[in-house]
């Protein structure tokens, strides 16, 4: 599909993931409206081509990138937005902003996390709070970090919405060089199964922690892909490979990479930090911690059986022994 001249497209978030989506369409576009919170970070873009940040490494064309911290200005002014904030404070900020218009953009999430206030998954979040029609929000997935954008290694994303041709159209505006993409029309499970794979980084941190090897990680992992397929399914039944880099790619490097946030967290959980004290010390949100607590609350209605995800949530929020638990979780996995 031809990507049409006239789209306008803004991203809202400042963290390292807005910062690589918005290089990647900067690619694409001679126009890329930015949203961020900070106006030191503007002020720094502005006049040297860097997000102060994150990823400082990425120097983008001060032509065509256009910051600002006036988000309805942005809202205004595009078609097409990429929702890319923190789930952890994205209910807040737009409680704080109350953004309008909405419901006639069309929107993608790079959300990555669920909204913890909702215990909701981002597509039913802005459906609910923007009504915008199911039709016209897509999610921007992995596998892929923002990091290895940064430098320009090859990565994969999966675009998907209902409507396959706003799917495309997004797939174009960030494909490149080293960015390929495919399309999906599974919103729900992609989402879903981008929300469980933080957890389960988690875990595979959590046992780097404790100093399980390779072998262990390759069996946690293995069952943590059985335990999304039977979630995603008894939420949103629908024929879909979990085999797939949508799905298990995007588990793959979130548990197993080094720039990995969750894992990192995890790891420190591990060695014994307090969860107060991992989340001090990262200077990121481990959107796993938080995803932990809303897949729980989620899986009260579906009664899926989930090992390895109740395992986390009794670590983080019951105060219970890593040691202990992964122990225990040891003679269930096969």
């Amino acid at each position: 599909m031809q990507v049409s001249e006239n789209r306008k497209i803004g991203v809202l978030g400042g963290g390292s993931w807005a910062t690589a989506i918005v290089k990647l369409l900067s690619n694409n576009l001679d126009e890329v409206h930015w949203w961020m919170r900070n106006q030191g970070a503007v002020d720094h873009l502005e006049a040297y081509g860097r997000n102060p940040n994150y990823i400082q490494s990425i120097e983008f064309d001060r032509k065509k990138v256009k910051p600002t911290t006036d988000m309805q200005a942005v809202i205004d002014a595009c078609d097409i937005l990429v929702i890319a904030i923190p789930s952890a404070f994205l209910d807040k900020t737009v409680k704080e902003l109350k953004p309008q218009g909405l419901e006639n953009k069309i929107l993608f999430s790079a959300i990555k996390g669920i909204i913890i206030e909702y215990d909701a998954i981002p597509a039913r979040y802005l459906h609910k709070e923007f009504r915008t029609p199911y039709n016209k929000i897509g999610l921007i997935s992995g596998p892929c970090h923002a990091e290895e954008v940064a430098k320009e290694k090859l990565s994969y994303l999966t675009i998907a919405c209902p409507d396959q041709e706003i799917a495309q159209e997004m797939a174009d505006l960030l494909a490149c060089r080293y960015i390929k993409t495919s399309i999906s029309e599974d919103v729900f499970g992609t989402e879903i199964s981008a929300v469980l794979k933080n957890v389960y980084a988690v875990a595979a941190g959590i046992c780097h922690g404790l100093g399980y090897g390779d072998n262990f990680q390759a069996v946690l992992i293995s069952n943590a892909i059985q335990e999304i397929s039977r979630f995603v399914d008894a939420v949103h039944e629908m024929h879909r490979d979990v085999d797939t880099s949508a799905y298990l790619g995007d588990l793959l490097v979130t548990a197993y990479s080094p720039y990995s946030r969750n894992r990192s967290f995890g790891t420190m959980v591990g060695k014994g930090y307090t969860v107060k004290m991992a989340m001090m010390e990262m200077n990121m949100v481990a959107e796993g911690y938080y995803a932990a607590k809303g897949i729980h609350e989620m899986n009260k209605k579906f009664q899926v059986e989930m090992p390895i995800a109740d395992a986390v949530y009794r670590i983080l929020y019951e105060k219970i022994s890593p040691i202990i638990e992964m122990r225990l979780l040891t003679d269930e996995l096969s």
